[in-house]
């Protein structure tokens, strides 16, 4: 065991698994947009505006499911809450 005794998994023993991308409508599909930030020097960083995403439990088809919406969908009414 390693010092620590934790157990680190190897990644390459894993099954292939879809890889999500962190915020992102499933709805709408908006995810963040990126651009500067400019300081009063006008020095430039890179930066990013992420959409608000809030999880929620909808109903799709019949079956309630666990949903990442941005809250523009859910104040649309695109999404039916279970």
């Amino acid at each position: 065991m390693p010092a620590g005794g934790r157990i680190t998994p190897n990644l390459l023993d894993c099954e292939p698994q879809e890889i999500l991308v962190a915020s992102v409508c499933d709805i709408c599909g908006k995810g963040p947009g990126f651009g500067m930030s400019v300081s009063h020097s006008h020095r430039r960083t890179p930066r990013r505006w992420n959409p608000n995403i809030q999880t929620v439990h909808a109903v799709v088809g019949k079956t309630p499911k666990r949903l990442n919406v941005c809250t523009s969908c859910l104040k649309a009414g695109k999404v039916t809450r279970a």
